[in-house]
């Protein structure tokens, strides 16, 4: 597996130190792996959800406000984030 280096200030490096420590990783790559999987499945929800508002948005048929499609968007995000 490919290496990537980063450079953090001592307070940062101590908390993830810390997170390692009582999170049950086994290195701070391995927190740092978790902490960017966590960040790509966010970014997917996000565009899927934003994939659908334009969707609506274009749609000539539609009826529903901005409200309304926000409202609907959320309702989803925490659907989807209950069966994660």
């Amino acid at each position: 597996m490919p290496t990537m280096n980063i450079s953090l200030p001592e307070s940062l490096r101590d908390f993830v130190e810390r997170q390692v420590s009582i999170g049950g990783f086994g290195s701070s790559s391995e927190y740092m792996r978790d902490l960017i999987r966590r960040d790509q499945a966010r970014s997917e929800k996000i565009a899927a959800m934003q994939e659908r508002v334009d969707e609506a948005r274009n749609s000539p048929d539609d009826t529903r406000t901005r409200s309304d499609l926000e409202a609907e968007g959320l309702r989803r995000a925490r659907e989807r984030a209950r069966t994660s």
